[in-house]
């Protein structure tokens, strides 16, 4: 008895040191709040800007439940708004058929889980149009593999129900489905079945919004071009925020344990197994009740568990979905030879207990230094374990992150606010009116460059005062680098002093020893000046971001080469903030003090040669030596563009500027050989 009850102390202890190895890994509660939470105002605000002829976008899979690993795909989620899907034709007097095109489900002759897609009005959408066939000489339906090759692009390669694009470097999954306002049948024993996990309010909640189809069908059904498959990712979204943050931690191991073990194990079972049944392995650990009570003491008995139901699904060859049992995610993926093989490898890993855990590189210190030092103190109390500045870090990190492909314009401008000021009234957190103050901030400052560029005669100096007003709106709650877009106005309408007076004071700011930029801060410094005070407060003194130009506003004339060979890639030009205001700080010194702006380029060659990643980060280097090269060639020194120009070349094409980097070249030998 001695024995058992030390060996299950040494369970408890690396239980715990887990959970803070975890929290450290996929963050803490508060982490994973702020994630989702910012998410949650992006979702809302974007449904609400959205007009009904629009699509909207969501983003789901992994980084949408609030993680943020490094296998954290960016998984996003198209749907046409004015297309709905019904279950049956009596749903259909909910829905205006004048601005509704309704599609009916039909998943007679389809598996559990598919089903087929039937037009039922007619659509002026161009790619469901061409979609469109007929099955079994009867009415229209739309066929999942024609929608997803007509939606896709020529540089994006398919993957399951997903068009894949590599932009500039990152990998993106772009998913065109269509939505329905209704619960599928199918799906109904699911609510029957929830009478522990999750509460009445969710299952409510998530009913209530219904379903998605996306496009691939069954490689085993009768129409398997014809059909889609129900997706419930935003079902299971709310099932995972439900989760309590052991259940959370608990999940993202079993995901870490299925990238760094299992999927390392052979080449010929790799990826049989995918993070979407480590995901339905714990749906269903924390519906039937099977651990009672979940805490950082028993993390591991909650992981153990799970990798008991994957295995023994492995056995019988059967993963029931979630929301359809008759579902088996392993049909026509885990049988025969492969199946055998897995479920050996799995069995051998069982064999081995806990200690599996220790081939995994993420986990494996965590582990070890339990078993090396049975008495170390392990501290599970989240809020010692994270600092405020750690939580800050987090915080600007998110709110910061945009990720909208659209060119801001006056309409939408206007539409926004409006908005705004209504959700304003809801009960936000304080995340989320962090988050849409820099929403607002960020489409006002490019709106007024939309709107100063509208100006005709008399009109140029109301639209070049009204964009002021909206850029020093939008600097009032921003940050230090909203400041370099009123100096770029400044500039913009040759008014240089005063670009320069910004610029002077943007640069002290920048120069703080207390400055939060790209995730790195001085936290001595940060607490001792902002310690404590409000979000908003540390945002406008102390945090400072990359800029952001869209590719589609003129800006400043300086960039229109590099925005427009950008633009065929990416939606704009994302430059880092010190290499911007001396950019801005060259060319304002340029038709004021020609000496200045010599010490303003030299002060921009030094950072862009000599800097490590501190204030140029990897992925932006291309655009910043573009803009020393072409700071150079304005100041008369063509050979030093050159070597720039070239050094632009070889860095990863992030910002897709590499055909106006060879244009700037070509002109710059054209003019060595005359």
């Amino acid at each position: 008895m001695e024995y058992i009850s030390k060996v299950w102390n040494q369970i408890l202890h690396m239980s715990e040191s887990v959970f803070m190895g975890m929290c450290l890994i996929a963050g803490t509660s508060q982490q994973v709040s702020i994630r989702r939470e910012v998410k949650d105002i992006d979702d809302l605000l974007n449904r609400l800007e959205k007009r009904n002829n629009e699509v909207i976008f969501m983003l789901s899979g992994s980084r949408r439940e609030g993680f943020r690993l490094k296998d954290s795909d960016m998984d996003y989620m198209y749907w046409p708004n004015d297309h709905r899907v019904i279950m049956d034709m009596s749903q259909s007097e909910y829905y205006n058929s004048s601005n509704t095109i309704l599609i009916l489900s039909d998943s007679t002759e389809s598996l559990p889980g598919f089903t087929l897609l039937q037009l039922l009005t007619p659509t002026r959408n161009s790619a469901v149009s061409a979609a469109c066939i007929t099955v079994n000489n009867d009415s229209l339906y739309i066929s999942s593999f024609v929608y997803k090759q007509v939606t896709s692009s020529n540089n994006s390669v398919l993957h399951g129900p997903c068009s894949r694009y590599d932009l500039a470097g990152e990998e993106y999954d772009h998913a065109d489905c269509f939505a329905s306002d209704f619960w599928p049948p199918s799906a109904s024993s699911w609510i029957d079945r929830c009478h522990s996990w999750p509460d009445p309010e969710v299952v409510e909640d998530i009913v209530r919004n219904g379903c998605h189809f996306v496009a691939i069908g069954h490689p085993l059904g009768l129409h398997e071009n014809e059909e889609w498959r129900i997706s419930f990712s935003l079902a299971e979204f709310k099932l995972v925020s439900s989760m309590s943050h052991c259940q959370f931690l608990t999940y993202g191991l079993l995901k870490i344990f299925l990238n760094e073990v299992i999927n390392l194990q052979s080449r010929e079972t790799a990826k049989l197994l995918c993070s979407y049944h480590m995901k339905t392995a714990i749906f269903w650990t924390i519906q039937q009740n099977t651990l009672a009570f979940w805490c950082p003491q028993n993390l591991l008995i909650g992981f153990w568990v799970c990798f008991k139901i994957i295995l023994k699904w492995v056995y019988v060859g059967v993963c029931p979905s979630f929301f359809i049992p008759e579902n088996n995610l392993f049909l026509a993926k885990v049988h025969g030879s492969s199946q055998y093989r897995l479920f050996l490898q799995l069995h051998e890993l069982y064999k081995k207990g806990l200690a599996c855990l220790l081939q995994s590189s993420s986990i494996r210190s965590y582990i070890s230094q339990v078993l090396y030092n049975p008495r170390l103190n392990i501290c599970t109390d989240e809020n010692v374990m994270w600092s405020e500045v750690e939580t800050d870090l987090e915080l600007f990190h998110e709110v910061n992150y945009f990720n909208d492909k659209q060119t801001p314009n006056i309409h939408r401008c206007i539409r926004h606010l409006i908005i705004i000021e209504h959700v304003l009234y809801s009960h936000l957190t304080e995340y989320q009116v962090l988050r849409s103050q820099r929403r607002t901030s960020f489409i006002l400052q490019h709106t007024a460059f939309v709107f100063e560029s509208m100006g005709v005669n008399k009109q140029v100096y109301i639209a070049e005062k009204m964009s002021r007003q909206m850029l020093k709106l939008a600097a009032k709650f921003g940050d230090i680098s909203d400041m370099l877009y009123i100096a770029m106005h400044y500039y913009k309408t040759c008014r240089y002093m005063k670009a320069l007076y910004v610029l002077e004071m943007t640069k002290g700011k920048l120069l703080q020893p207390c400055l939060l930029y790209r995730r790195h801060v001085d936290p001595e410094w940060y607490t001792g000046l902002v310690g404590g005070q409000s979000w908003s407060s540390k945002l406008k003194r102390v945090v400072a971001r990359d800029i952001r130009l869209y590719n589609g506003i003129c800006y400043i004339n300086e960039l229109i080469p590099e925005q427009y060979s950008s633009q065929q890639n990416w939606p704009g030009l994302y430059i880092p903030v010190f290499v911007f205001l001396h950019f801005l700080e060259f060319l304002s010194y340029l038709h004021v003090d020609t000496t200045l702006s010599q010490t303003a380029l030299d002060e921009l060659q030094v950072l862009v040669h000599h800097d490590r990643g501190r204030f140029v980060c990897h992925r932006y280097r291309d655009i910043s030596w573009e803009i020393l090269g072409i700071c150079q060639q304005m100041a008369g020194n063509l050979q030093a563009a050159l070597y720039s120009y070239q050094q632009s070349l070889m860095q990863h094409p992030f910002n897709g500027i590499r055909t106006a980097t060879q244009r700037r070249i070509q002109d710059i030998e054209g003019t060595f050989q005359h």
